[in-house]
């Protein structure tokens, strides 16, 4: 015993006992740091984000005195019915042009006045004629209306703000900066809140680009995702956990399904591309076939989640209904499921988030079109979230830069909410035995 003592009380012990200790010490430090590093990156990417999502939500606009004069649109004499059909030739940027030269009157020659036009944002015509169509009494008088400029003015009034000293990169001339001066000083130029943002399709020009054909075809194609993956997945699962026979077969349909979950998403897109649209002749493009893609992709997940959350389920609840005379179908119906759905429906939303924020899949069905209308029907040519992201970063344009920082915003914003939701679910309605 005194020599077991005094092997405990040796210096060597001691030596082996403090290497180790400084050992754990080392790698607790090491693990700590690693998540700091983690999460200072992930700080400072949401806030680079952030710093230029947020100028997607607003744009710049001018006011002008706009004269809505039919014989300058094009349109004829003046009509007195309520109701005016605004043709596609009606002429706009002549109004336009108008107002400006009435605002800078001492603009001469042709190259001045097309640096003046060029401050208007492209689709400032189109504006003009939704304000009119919205409201015919205003043919025929002048009104002050607040017109996009062009993407050009945007940057340079945030360069400005983040440094009023610095001289802007920008393509602006002298002269039309000294116009945007201009109406700085008589309040005609502001930052306005962009809804457009949020409720338009894609454009050629920044100021004029939305999310809304997007999200609305991002919605449609989850739909169909859900549609397809959420009863297929748990009647898969309910059979394989609770009726399927312990054989090869089945063993070998087990490791198929959980291999099927670490395939490549750009597999599944192959897939669809060369089923859905090869062999049965599906729209190209459509939330139809994106859909059903992703839910090829999504199948195997919740497949996986909902037998995890089946077989969770105690055996003595089986057993009870059993004993009771339930059927194996009443068990499962009755006992097994409604304990086992947060599971379920957690897994399933965790599956969606994944979907949402594919890529690939979408990209081979050829869902990167450039789609200017906001889908309608789940057959309408359409984009995605992700897929609208991936088209503005590879946009030469700068100001598309501010809109791929605000399209990953709302992206995050929906994944979190999916995220958190199936949070929520499985703690609000799990059951601990």
């Amino acid at each position: 015993m005194a020599e077991s003592r005094s092997q405990w009380q040796s210096d060597a012990f001691k030596k082996r006992l403090r290497r180790r200790n400084v050992s754990e010490r080392r790698f607790r430090l090491l693990g700590i740091a690693a998540v700091l590093l983690a999460g200072v990156s992930l700080a400072v990417l949401l806030v680079s984000v952030l710093k230029s999502g947020f100028g997607a939500a607003y744009r710049t606009e001018v006011a002008l005195d706009v004269a809505f004069d039919p014989e300058t649109l094009g349109l004829g004499p003046l009509q007195s019915d309520s109701s005016i059909d605004v043709p596609a030739s009606a002429d706009f940027g002549a109004v336009l042009r108008t107002a400006l030269m009435r605002r800078f009157p001492d603009v001469e020659g042709r190259a001045q006045i097309r640096e003046l036009i060029a401050l208007l944002s492209r689709g400032a015509g189109a504006r003009l004629a939704d304000q009119l169509r919205a409201n015919p009494s205003l043919l025929g008088t002048r009104e002050r209306v607040w017109i996009p400029t062009a993407d050009d003015v945007n940057l340079l009034l945030d360069a400005r703000r983040r440094d009023a000293s610095a001289k802007p990169n920008t393509r602006l001339s002298d002269q039309q900066i000294a116009w945007i001066d201009a109406l700085v000083r008589d309040d005609q130029l502001e930052s306005r809140f962009n809804g457009r943002f949020f409720t338009a399709g894609d454009s050629r020009e920044p100021e004029l680009a939305g999310i809304g054909g997007a999200l609305l075809g991002t919605a449609l194609t989850l739909l169909v995702t859900l549609a397809i993956s959420f009863p297929l997945g748990v009647a898969a699962a309910v059979y394989l956990e609770e009726f399927a026979p312990d054989n090869r077969w089945t063993r070998h349909l087990e490791v198929n399904i959980n291999n099927l979950a670490a395939v490549p998403s750009i597999v599944f897109g192959l897939l669809g591309l060369a089923v859905f649209l090869g062999l049965f002749g599906m729209p190209r493009s459509a939330p139809v076939v994106g859909g059903m893609t992703l839910a090829l992709m999504t199948l195997p997940v919740i497949i996986i989640a909902s037998r995890a959350s089946i077989a969770a389920v105690p055996v003595w609840i089986r057993e009870s209904a059993r004993g009771l005379g339930a059927s194996p179908v009443q068990v499962v119906a009755h006992q097994i499921l409604p304990i086992a759905m947060p599971g379920i429906v957690t897994g399933t939303l965790l599956g969606l988030a994944r979907a949402m924020g594919e890529t690939a899949p979408l990209l081979m069905i050829g869902m990167v079109a450039f789609i200017v209308d906001v889908p309608t029907s789940f057959t309408d040519a359409s984009s995605a979230l992700p897929v609208q992201i991936y088209l503005w970063a590879d946009n030469p344009e700068r100001g598309f830069v501010e809109k791929v920082s605000g399209a990953i915003l709302v992206l995050l914003a929906l994944l979190g909410l999916l995220n958190g939701a199936a949070i929520l679910l499985r703690q609000r309605f799990e059951q601990r035995w």
